[in-house]
Parts: C-alpha cells; structure tokens; sequence
C-alpha cells in the first residue's frame, strides 16, 4: 500500500461561463433530470441530498452517482464514479447567470473504474467540458 503523502493531487478542472439567461433557466438545467439529459448524459437524477443515481456514460455504461449538496439556485455537487466529485456554481448577475463547474478528484496515480489513468483522462476531459459547456449555453440560451 503506498503513502499517502506520495499521492499527488491533479488540480480540479475549472470552467466559467457567463450564459444570457436567469439564474432559475441555468438551475433547472443543471438541477433537473430533464435538463442534465439535454446537455450532458441520461441519468435518473433528483435534487435531493443523498440520492443515489446513475449517468448514462454511452459505452462506458452506468456510471454511480450521489448527490451531496443541493442548495437552490446556487450550488450542486455530487459524487460521480469511485473518485470524482462534480459541482454546479451559479451567481446571478441581472439578467445574466455566472456558471461554474469543477470537476475535482483527480490524483497522478489514479485510474478510473475502466484502468484509464486520471492525468490522461483529465485532460481529454477537461476539453470536453469546453463543448458541453457550449451545448449547455445552446439550451439555456435558446
């Protein structure tokens, strides 16, 4: 079993949007089943503290998820697969919402559910969040 001190933690991925559309349009995008399903995967998420739910990860199958904050409008996170934790950020700003997602859990020496080791997986990941930031603005802004 390897020390602890020796694990070296990745830094969280970190993304800001500033989307044209009130804080309850984002929030019920990025809160509701309906909504995550839109922009991100299929999923049997509720907005509730503690639910146990599932994304739908395509080849990759059902990936295990629970929920560990919900704070409305204003902040989600939950645990997602063995090692991640995935919040939802929302500020308003007039008429306008400021969205933050950080996506953390990241260590060098770890290796997702499938053995893909995190400094790989961290970045192809870190350049999806940019399109599905961009789908997420599509919805909400439409």
């Amino acid at each position: 079993m390897s020390d602890n001190k020796q694990t070296q933690t990745l830094p969280d991925i970190r993304q800001t949007l500033v989307f044209n559309a009130p804080i309850q349009k984002v929030w019920n995008a990025v809160a509701t089943s309906e909504g995550i399903g839109t922009w991100f995967m299929p999923n049997d998420f509720q907005p509730v503290e503690g639910h146990e739910f599932h994304l739908e990860a395509g080849p990759f199958g059902k990936s295990p998820c629970k929920v560990t904050v919900i704070d409305p409008p204003n902040r989600l996170s939950f645990n997602w697969g063995k090692d991640w934790t995935l919040t939802f950020e929302l500020a308003e700003q007039g008429d306008n919402t400021e969205f933050t997602l950080i996506h953390g859990g990241w260590s060098a020496e770890g290796l997702t559910e499938f053995g893909q080791p995190h400094d790989v997986v961290r970045e192809n990941m870190n350049g999806g969040w940019i399109g599905m930031g961009q789908k997420l603005r599509a919805y909400v802004e439409a």
